[in-house]
């Protein structure tokens, strides 16, 4: 009986220590996962802390970094370096965010329809899905803005022509799992129609992960479009682009190194701030 009760008061004190330990690392992961939300408001609040103009130069040129209000330096022109890397990360981290929304809907609605539909409508749309798949993202990318021209519109279309496809295949897998739940066959038997059953029984099932493949992306995409600008597939100079900044003045690098390294400095910080974020995002889903 001694045992028994010595037990009983053991395990809820042992669960209560595993709950306790876990919540630091819940914690945690909340505050990678609001990154997301922190560098797109310090995204879309550039202009704000920029203390001069990304186009105008407003010092002398090639100053160092810490020199009088100029922070992170001026480049050859004179141009504020850290307002033109806070307009060019406001780029970058929005066009990101615009090719994974864009790759979540198309890729989204047809994996949709490819899972609820099954049969030949399936066969039919993971076919070109595979299609998508076997060409090499970076080549197609550049061929098609080689084709339509130079621009950062350009840039992020033919970016989302080859990114859908893995959002298609991710949601139309989780799809065909939920399909086969009771819950689903019991929506079917209750007479719901394909759309109710696809929107509002299968639909919601493949929304986290789906989620997390794009929490995860964003890192790859910002780096993607950085290496695009490189090549001068971005916006047109004087643009603030880090990619294109880093490009343009790489002649500087032994002589004035901050003006082409800073922004492949903010560049890998973002991309490092979205993969912190996206650890976040999938280990609370996980949690769940």
């Amino acid at each position: 009986m001694a045992v028994a009760e010595a037990f009983t008061h053991t395990l809820p004190t042992r669960t209560g220590r595993t709950r306790a330990a876990a919540r630091p690392r819940r914690r945690f992961d909340q505050a990678a996962a609001g990154l997301l939300g922190l560098v797109t408001i310090v995204a879309l609040a550039a202009p704000i802390p920029a203390p001069h103009g990304p186009l105008t130069p407003a010092g002398q040129p090639e100053l160092p970094p810490g020199s009088p209000g100029f922070l992170l330096g001026s480049d050859t022109v004179g141009r504020d370096i850290l307002s033109r890397v806070l307009y060019g990360a406001r780029t970058s981290w929005l066009a990101a965010l615009a090719v994974v929304a864009l790759g979540l809907l198309i890729g989204g609605v047809i994996g949709l329809i490819a899972g609820a539909s099954g049969g030949w409508v399936d066969n039919v749309l993971m076919r070109i899905t595979d299609g998508f798949l076997a060409l090499p993202a970076p080549v197609v990318a550049i061929a098609v803005v080689a084709a339509l021209g130079g621009g950062l519109f350009h840039t992020l279309l033919a970016v989302s022509v080859v990114w859908w496809p893995f959002y298609a295949r991710i949601v139309r897998g989780e799809i065909r799992t939920l399909a086969a739940r009771p819950h689903v066959e019991a929506a079917r038997l209750a007479g719901a129609s394909r759309v109710r059953v696809a929107l509002r029984h299968l639909l919601p099932g493949a929304v986290p992960s789906a989620s997390v493949t794009a929490s995860l992306d964003i890192g790859n995409l910002v780096l993607t479009l950085a290496g695009l600008s490189f090549l001068g597939l971005g916006a047109s100079a004087p643009a603030p682009e880090l990619g294109a900044d880093t490009a343009r003045n790489l002649s500087y690098l032994l002589q004035d190194w901050w003006i082409p390294v800073v922004p492949g400095v903010v560049v890998a910080l973002l991309s490092l701030a979205a993969n912190i974020a996206g650890d976040g995002v999938r280990n609370l889903m996980s949690t769940r």
